[in-house]
């Protein structure tokens, strides 16, 4: 299967840039005037096929490819937890298998979250996740993109995620949105 198809974008890039290899989770530094290809950008991260491998940029890197990062994630003064936490889905909405254009809210794999008041104001938040399989190979790479983005929330301090396999995954765990976008409707 080939890494990239007619609707990836060429890219060279600006500077040395820290990517991490997928599956594998093993962070590497691709050189600047390295060429490759955008395969997906969602979510504010980008995966990109360089000479045969995949690799997951971060959006603190977008400029790199030339592209803009995401703007940063405010949070007002009087912001409840009840507020804190939707924009905690949201994030977690932001959060996607470099392999599966659907988000990990959207297949299902968040089983929970909560939050708890930290005694300095901060808050940690607490999330169990899962996997489409116990075997595969994106779980500590879908876990640190939920920790850092959900870190990247003002009064977020501390994100607790808790890969879980109980209960199985499975399909029906989807919403009819990730049915639809992966052809299982």
């Amino acid at each position: 299967m080939s890494g990239f198809s007619l609707s990836s974008e060429p890219f060279t890039l600006a500077r040395d840039c820290e990517a991490v290899m997928v599956p594998q989770g093993e962070t590497v530094s691709l050189p600047a005037g390295q060429v490759g290809y955008i395969t997906q950008a969602l979510g504010g991260s980008f995966t990109v096929y360089v000479e045969g491998n995949l690799f997951r940029i971060a959006g603190k890197d977008a400029d790199a490819l030339g592209k803009e990062p995401p703007p940063p994630i405010e949070v007002p003064a009087d912001a409840t937890d009840a507020d804190v936490e939707r924009l905690c889905w949201d994030q977690l909405r932001t959060v996607f298998d470099p392999e599966i254009p659907v988000n990990v809210v959207e297949l299902g794999l968040v089983y929970d979250l909560s939050l708890e008041q930290r005694e300095d104001g901060q808050r940690k938040v607490y999330v169990k996740l899962t996997l489409t399989a116990p075997g595969c190979g994106m779980g500590d790479i879908l876990v640190d993109d939920a920790r850092t983005k959900l870190e990247m929330i003002p009064t977020i301090a501390e994100a607790d995620i808790d890969l879980v396999f109980d209960p199985p995954w499975n399909h029906s765990m989807m919403s009819e949105l990730a049915k639809l976008e992966t052809g299982m409707l």
